[in-house]
């Protein structure tokens, strides 16, 4: 029986591609990519998933606001998918107790940077790339990561560096670190908690 991930994402989904990308290679041999469930309903990564044939789900602040009754409904809804683990690939949203404790060691994150720098609350999109470039530093990159209660805070799984350019922008930054560094090791993460499920399940 194959692992069934749910992919959280909040954009335009190219995490979810490189993600798809890898399992339609055969790279996710123990996984598959069963629900793709987003905090805004105009995200172009529906449509990615759309397109795949994916199973899809809108919760967004505004339809529950409640923090409390947004983490039992985000569960309910993982629960009837039967998920066995979640990738958030861009997800912009902050899970409940209730999720990470029926997720625990199951859940993957990347962020775009080398964790422990430019992480925690507030660092996300062109805002890490934008620090980084402040600070000055000549090599950048990506964290794949469990998650935990803690905001970027989670055992690291893997990283991966990115050089820095003279003439980088924050833009520029931010593509290259996708490309060399979060399609590559996001996917990889993925197969390794993927993996990980699976031999449990056969022991």
């Amino acid at each position: 029986m194959l692992t069934r991930i749910a992919v959280l994402v909040s954009g335009s989904g190219t995490n979810l591609q490189a993600l798809m990308d890898a399992q339609a290679a055969g790279r996710i041999p123990n996984g598959e990519i069963a629900l793709v469930l987003s905090n805004r309903k105009a995200a172009y990564a529906l449509e990615r998933a759309r397109q795949a044939g994916i199973e899809r789900a809108v919760l967004s602040k505004y339809m529950e606001p409640d923090p409390d009754k947004y983490d039992a409904a985000l569960l309910r809804i993982l629960t009837e998918c039967r998920i066995d683990m979640l990738a958030l690939a861009g997800f912009l949203g902050i899970l409940g107790p209730r999720v990470l404790a029926a997720y625990e060691n199951r859940i993957v994150n990347i962020h775009p940077a080398l964790i422990p720098s430019f992480c925690g609350l507030g660092y996300y999109g062109l805002r890490v790339h934008e620090a980084a470039l402040a600070r000055g530093v000549k090599v950048t990159g990506a964290t794949a990561h469990l998650v935990n209660g803690e905001v970027d805070g989670g055992p690291i799984l893997l990283q991966k560096a990115v050089e820095v350019k003279p003439d980088d922008t924050p833009e520029t930054l931010q593509r290259r670190v996708m490309e060399e560094a979060e399609w590559e090791i996001l996917p990889r993460a993925v197969r390794m908690i993927s993996d990980q499920i699976a031999k449990e399940r056969n022991n």
